[in-house]
């Protein structure tokens, strides 16, 4: 026998229940003088033309104070969605800050302006990260849960001697470095590469951006010549710098087209390229 689920009470909008309880309100001030008017000897014009108007008045204060009630709270709504856009162009206009409905439309103004600068950090600290990335002479690699090449900078092009639009989205096995995504690392191994053939250390780490897990492989030529050395150790101060100021807004900002939005998982992931680069 199916038993019947009880049913939820219907609860009546915000916006009705400010208005009936504006009439509940007034609803005794306006029956006393409905009845004072009736039983107080006046004229049918007298009752006729002041029961009206006191019955309209009561109607337009209802409706006017549901309208005083509602419109802040529209306009809170309204500010509140604009930040979740990344919209940081709204003012909220407030007449006091000493009352409790100034004092939130005040917070939401700072509070814009505080997201706005935190989005114009992020936003010179990614652009600066992804100038680093791609300049550094290090080939990295981003792989998926399933293996899929996800971003790939410069030198990894250069490594696999193709642009990326044509690397991502290839699994490991078809780009040959299935392998480094198992085994021990750190490691040193010879390998034959489209660009060149050498010794070549290995890199691993792992970071997770939506929930799901990815790898990073940092590839490096062991052989590299000591100018380049000393020039991959600035390249490293530099994405170091870029990495604590992405770290504190890396959720404000909204990362360019063709490069991962990174979450907090990514900030070991640099480290670990800038570890590469400095130790090299």
């Amino acid at each position: 026998m199916d038993l019947e689920r009880p049913r939820r009470r219907a609860v009546l909008p915000h916006e009705r229940r400010v208005f009936l309880l504006a009439l509940f309100a007034g609803l005794p001030g306006v029956v006393a003088t409905l009845v004072l008017l009736k039983i107080g000897g006046y004229s049918s014009r007298v009752v006729w033309t002041f029961g009206p108007l006191v019955a309209g008045v009561w109607f337009i204060v209802a409706f006017a104070l549901r309208e005083r009630v509602v419109r802040p709270l529209q306009t809170l709504s309204n500010m509140l969605a604009a930040l979740r856009e990344g919209d940081f162009s709204l003012r909220a206009r407030f007449g006091r800050s000493d009352d409790a409905l100034g004092l939130a439309l005040m917070e939401i103004n700072m509070l814009g302006d505080t997201l706005r600068h935190q989005r114009l950090g992020a936003m010179e600290a990614t652009a600066l990260l992804r100038a680093v990335m791609q300049e550094i002479d290090v080939a990295i690699f981003a792989f998926d849960g399933d293996g899929t090449l996800r971003l790939a900078n410069r030198a990894g092009e250069r490594l696999l001697a193709q642009p990326a639009e044509r690397l991502i989205g290839k699994r490991a096995e078809l780009l040959g470095l299935a392998e480094y995504l198992d085994g021990i690392v750190p490691r040193v191994s010879d390998r034959a590469f489209p660009e060149r053939n050498g010794r070549w250390e290995v890199r691993r780490t792992t970071f997770r951006q939506d929930g799901r897990p990815h790898t990073l492989v940092v590839v490096t030529d062991v052989r590299v010549p000591c100018a380049r050395r000393s020039c991959w150790h600035g390249s490293a101060w530099c994405a170091s710098s870029a990495t604590r100021s992405t770290t504190r807004s890396h959720q404000l900002s909204p990362w360019p087209a063709a490069w991962p939005t990174w979450s907090s998982g990514a900030v070991p992931t640099i480290r670990l390229t800038t570890s590469v680069a400095a130790s090299r």
